[in-house]
């Protein structure tokens, strides 16, 4: 039988550290992913002027390249886009790297321990 684990890390290390325990502990199946709140991933500088061909304030505000009408509205409603606060000088922060695992049902215990002892979030 087989356990899945999904642990939130703040930084690759931590999740990499947490990586190598457990490939000694023999797993099944593993990913190191970073996720972020924009679509796409992170969002570029505007580099650009302004040319008066706008749609959607996302685009305006966070140089977004946005492929629909919900992202943008979506893009719009974030604290970075709506002038009611900065959102921070990188946008949010916190645990944004996730590690899937897939255990043995037997060391699925002793899996997750290694992923919280290393810094995770189970």
């Amino acid at each position: 039988m087989e356990k899945n684990i999904l642990a939130y890390f703040k930084s690759p290390e931590e999740a990499q550290k947490a990586a190598k325990q457990l490939e000694a502990l023999g797993t099944i199946d593993m990913s190191i992913d970073r996720f972020s709140k924009n679509p796409g991933g992170e969002l570029n500088s505007i580099t650009n002027p302004v040319t008066g061909d706008i749609s959607s304030l996302a685009t305006l505000s966070l140089n977004a390249d946005i492929s629909s009408r919900d992202d943008g509205i979506l893009l719009a409603a974030g604290t970075d886009a709506s002038g009611y606060s900065s959102g921070g000088d990188h946008g949010p922060t916190g645990r944004d790297i996730l590690l899937t695992v897939v255990v043995d049902e037997s060391v699925h215990q002793q899996a997750m321990q290694i992923c919280e002892q290393a810094g995770g979030l189970i």
